[in-house]
């Protein structure tokens, strides 16, 4: 058994949690927050035997996409100084962690 942690952009939680569904897995949502954006992700746990984590990351790179965006400059975070040129960054995608599970229950 593996668990599949993947934390997934918020644009893009949706389809995914919809795809995972269509193709019959079970996946647990959680609310965070990314640390360098402060923006907004959904963590997904998904328990999965070892066969089908090629799938399941399949899956999530499908229905996550990056993109850019422009943010301000890191000298002004923290303060309220105006930021001259905003710094475009990429966001989006899917930072995934595949884990072995000893055991798995649902009760």
């Amino acid at each position: 058994m593996k668990l599949i942690y993947a934390i997934v952009n918020n644009d893009d939680a949706r389809a995914v949690a919809i795809s995972l569904t269509k193709s019959g897995f079970s996946a647990t949502k959680l609310a965070s927050t990314g640390g360098f954006l402060m923006a907004g992700n959904t963590t997904f746990l998904i328990c999965s035997e070892d066969g089908k984590v090629d799938e399941i990351i399949g899956i999530i790179r499908d229905n996550s996409h990056k993109r850019t965006q422009f943010v301000p400059s890191a000298s002004s975070y923290g303060t309220n100084a105006y930021a001259g040129f905003p710094v475009e960054v990429s966001v989006g995608g899917a930072t995934i962690f595949v884990t072995d599970i000893e055991r798995f229950e649902k009760v």
